[in-house]
């Protein structure tokens, strides 16, 4: 019996990782996604209208 529990801890562990990983880059790409976002809004606030300006 403790030959077969070390392979089901070693997976359970295994899957815990995989889990937090995927947490771990979603929150990372909600951080990028909101940082593009306040880019992209003081570009719109700092745009005159005028299409000359860079």
């Amino acid at each position: 019996m403790r030959k077969i529990s070390s392979p089901l801890i070693a997976l359970a562990l295994l899957g815990a990782s995989v889990v937090a990983a995927c947490n771990t880059v979603e929150g990372v790409g909600q951080d990028v996604q909101a940082a593009g976002q306040a880019v992209e809004q003081t570009a719109q606030e700092s745009n005159d209208g005028d299409p000359s300006t860079p």
